[in-house]
């Protein structure tokens, strides 16, 4: 049965700020994964080779489908799958850009619209995860109306899916980790080449999915999941289409690319699979 804080309806607040999270995101998607290549005058740093602007893209593209999934749920329950990981994601962008502050287009040398994106940049990353924190304990503290809270059981998982979820779970956390804690060596792993920086950048956005994954397969509830399965699908095709347009980078006779191509392909279909669960009494 759910928590009395589950069962509480979204506060306008936190839905606000989904759809200005979704907002922000999907403009960052689309200066990525359209203009990957107008990264030095339009973007926060210069990003290159271009497969690395459209990988980010496309994550921040699937992001943006959370999050409106999100914003769109009726309860907190569903909601705040959509809430947690962008957190995880935003703090620990938030430190990949302080880090790395000297890459980022600050200098008055730099076109004016990309000293601008990257202003915007630092004050999103500073803002949105104290936000989500301070509207978060706000919602913490509402309660659904008497007769709503603890209605509605849990429908279980399918065991299939459960374990596909801890396998996906599993390795974008630990390379997450690797590229957030070990650039130099763990870029050396990933299929084409990622700088100090891109390689945080996309540890970050690893660590996020993996934390969506992880804390999906911790609730356990078919009821509460279908933000991640939009989201995973999303992340999956938008990948493929980016491989398609500068796919040419990779080392496809390499392990690294068949690894993506697997990890690609299990997160296409966890997200397939979660869409497709229709749990009796259960409500989209």
């Amino acid at each position: 049965m759910r928590s009395p804080a589950d069962a509480a309806p979204l506060v306008p607040s936190m839905r606000r700020l989904l759809r200005t999270a979704a907002f922000l995101v999907f403009l960052a998607g689309l200066l990525l994964y359209v203009f990957p290549l107008r990264t030095a005058e339009w973007f926060a740093w210069t990003i290159d080779p271009p497969m690395t602007a459209v990988f980010l893209g496309a994550a921040y593209w699937s992001s943006a489908v959370l999050e409106v999934a999100g914003a769109r749920s009726a309860g907190w329950d569903r909601a705040k799958l959509a809430v947690w990981p962008v957190f995880v994601f935003t703090a620990l962008t938030l430190g990949v850009t302080l880090l790395h502050l000297e890459r980022f287009h600050l200098s008055p040398d730099h076109p004016f619209l990309a000293r601008v994106a990257t202003w915007t940049w630092l004050v999103v990353y500073a803002a949105v995860p104290v936000a989500m924190l301070v509207i978060g304990r706000v919602q913490a503290r509402s309660r659904p109306p008497a007769a709503a809270a603890g209605t509605e059981a849990r429908a279980p998982l399918p065991t299939g899916l459960r374990l596909l979820l801890a396998g996906v779970a599993a390795v974008l956390l630990l390379a997450g980790a690797a590229l957030l804690l070990l650039p130099a060596q763990a870029a050396t792993l990933w299929p084409w080449t990622l700088t100090a920086l891109t390689a945080r950048a996309v540890g970050a956005w690893l660590v996020g999915l993996g934390w969506a994954a992880a804390y999906a397969l911790s609730r356990g509830d078919a009821r509460t999941v279908r933000p991640l399965g939009l989201s995973a699908l999303a992340f999956a095709l938008l990948q493929v289409v980016a491989l398609l347009r500068h796919g040419d980078v990779l080392e496809w006779a390499g392990a690294p690319a068949a690894g993506f191509v697997i990890v690609l392909l299990a997160i296409g279909v966890a997200g397939g699979w979660i869409l497709a669960l229709r749990p009796a009494g259960g409500r989209g």
